[in-house]
């Protein structure tokens, strides 16, 4: 399976997870979401790292993707804020990851 469809899985159910953490304050049976969806998201990515993709990288984009997607999820299914504070938040943390994408590839060699 193609590594950054991995990765894509591992986003999914982190943000799941998560957003299943967050219903279970109101219905407990949800905590079995929550466990399930973390291992499969830790499994997933672990997955991940063995096909190549960098710790730096992989975590970066898990985390600001997983970030950003459960910001607004929860804002639209729970009603939690999200001012443009929290919007800029995300869009620099996506510049971040970024700028750690762009400084794991080597600098190509000079001509002579």
């Amino acid at each position: 399976m193609n590594k950054w469809w991995l990765l894509t899985a591992a986003i999914v159910t982190e943000v799941a997870a998560t957003l299943s953490l967050r219903a279970s304050q109101d219905h407990g049976a949800w905590i079995a979401v929550v466990i399930v969806g973390y291992l499969a998201a830790f499994a997933l990515l672990t997955l991940v790292l063995r096909a190549g993709v960098a710790i730096g990288v992989a975590y970066g984009i898990w985390g600001a993707v997983g970030t950003a997607a459960t910001a607004v999820l929860g804002a639209l299914i729970f009603d939690d804020p999200f001012t443009w504070a929290i919007a800029v938040g995300i869009g620099l943390i996506i510049a971040g990851v970024l700028l750690v994408e762009l400084g794991s590839h080597p600098d190509a060699p000079a001509e002579p």
